[in-house]
């Protein structure tokens, strides 16, 4: 008898957003300004230049909080989730959804970041999307910080570089954790929290031009010394208030592959692999890489640390470690004259052997396999993938119709290479959230036009729209696969 290919049981299936993605409602129900509500779309811009789209300054910030115009400042719209969100839910619901990643905007809870007293109007608000889905037995898996420091952090703190904000964190943490104890087992602490290396204002609220010249690194690596032992002194905190929680890291899984077989090239890629699996590292192990202190050390790089710090990174390590993964990139010593592509807030060489999406993120599902099977070898810890997806032009036929066969391949291929990294090489791998599961506005580029989701949002780059909710004919087949816990992924 043929035995059915189905993931294990329990897998946890789903989708994921961020609330400063997803939200809207910015100046509502108290909620306080983000760095997410000073991000400007820049239509002029090409689309693929992700560091010149998330390039702020201080007159960026000052232009933006005397705006009269808002249609440029997206994600303060995002997909009116903030009022939509029972409708959201059903679909998602309706999907079979059993888990669903969000994050908790920061800003909604306190305000200003430093406030004694949290918003009572932004709990009560989370209280309801979570009672929303534990209706329909969706298991809510939620993000800490997720790209969206109060404002005023920045401004008057100089964001995660102050070693007040770790306190001002764990606040809103212990808040969060004794608010939510009964209706939330799962956490993140800081999504992405490698990225603070490739966009430091969108991650820990630092901007460049408030620092002496020539000091920026150092700055960037104080305010991630910061965040390790806030995000340690999260897990303890969850762990104490939340018995049986558990508690991950979520880093930017930026798979590399050598150019050519050159040792020079292979040697390129592991160190550029290094600098992404130096935040996890620390994270899972509680302490300092031995290559990153070297880097420290050959950079002239001096981390003030407080009595203490060592201990509790060490003494609270994360119980799972969960990625986003969306395409690969080749790296060469030599790159002068190789074709280049862009990635995930990333840009590397072109690898010729595999196609590449409209946004110029090469897809490769092989690397998710071996992105796997890297992090589970490296870290003996359960896995979660917390995003995936493919960013396209989507199109509405007149029928009102959205044939997405291509987000459908995308998926089928993903899930598949999942699969065997699981069956095939041992992978332990917790669950699965495609990103963007609804329409919503780009991380990189502010866009509401590169589009991830199963469910169309009617709205365009500028605002224009009902915002009403239709769904792809992606949402069908991934209801159907959650129905069958993987297994029409292998029916002809």
């Amino acid at each position: 008898m043929t035995q059915h290919k189905t993931f294990p049981e329990g897998f946890l299936w789903g989708g994921a957003t961020a609330a400063n993605q997803v939200e809207g409602g910015w100046n509502e129900g108290g909620k306080g300004m983000s760095v997410s509500d000073v991000a400007r779309f820049k239509p002029k811009l090409n689309v693929t230049n992700y560091k010149a789209h998330n390039e702020v300054t201080s007159k960026d910030i000052e232009a933006a909080r005397t705006a009269t115009d808002l249609t440029l400042y997206a994600k303060r719209r995002g997909s009116d989730h903030y009022h939509r969100y029972k409708e959201d839910v059903a679909l998602f619901a309706e999907m079979g959804f059993n888990v669903y990643r969000l994050s908790i905007a920061w800003s909604r809870i306190f305000p200003n970041g430093d406030d004694l007293v949290p918003n009572e109007e932004g709990l009560k608000f989370y209280d309801d999307l979570f009672d929303e889905l534990l209706k329909y037995g969706i298991e809510p898996l939620v993000t800490m910080s997720h790209y969206e420091p109060p404002l005023n952090l920045t401004e008057n703190y100089d964001g995660w570089y102050s070693r007040e904000v770790i306190g001002f964190f764990t606040r809103f943490v212990d808040t969060i954790c004794e608010r939510y104890k009964n209706k939330v087992k799962y956490w993140l602490t800081f999504n992405e929290v490698d990225s603070m290396i490739r966009h430091p204002f969108t991650t820990g609220g630092l901007i460049e031009d408030r620092f002496p010249e020539g000091t920026f690194e150092q700055v960037i690596f104080q305010a991630m010394h910061h965040q390790f032992v806030a995000s340690a002194l999260a897990t303890k905190i969850c762990h104490e208030i939340i018995p049986g929680s558990q508690v991950g890291c979520m880093l930017t899984k930026l798979t590399f592959y050598p150019y050519t077989c050159d040792p020079q090239d292979v040697l390129k890629a592991q160190q550029d692999a290094r600098h992404t699996y130096a935040y996890s590292d620390t994270q899972v192990f509680g302490e300092y890489p031995a290559y990153l202190l070297s880097k420290f050390k050959n950079k002239g790089i001096v981390i003030k640390k407080e009595d203490g710090d060592d201990d509790i990174m060490k003494n609270y390590p994360v119980d799972f470690v969960s990625f986003s993964y969306y395409s690969s990139t080749c790296s060469s010593a030599n790159p002068e004259n190789l074709d280049h592509t862009d990635g995930n807030t990333l840009r590397g060489v072109a690898n010729p052997y595999i196609p590449s999406s409209d946004w110029g993120w090469q897809i490769d599902p092989t690397g998710l396999r071996i992105s796997m099977v890297d992090l589970y070898d490296r870290y003996r810890k359960p896995l979660f993938i917390v995003e995936n997806g493919l960013g396209a032009v989507d199109m509405v036929e007149a029928d009102g119709s959205i044939n997405d066969d291509y987000r459908i391949a995308y998926f089928k291929a993903h899930l598949q290479a999942m699969y065997d990294a699981i069956t095939e090489d041992g992978v332990d791998l917790m669950g699965y959230t495609s990103w963007g599961c609804i329409d919503l506005i780009s991380a990189s580029t502010n866009q509401m036009s590169k589009r991830y989701g199963f469910i169309h949002v009617d709205a365009d780059d500028l605002g224009n729209g009902t915002y009403d909710r239709k769904k792809k004919k992606s949402f069908h087949w991934y209801k159907e696969v959650i129905s069958t816990n993987g297994s029409s992924l292998f029916q002809e």
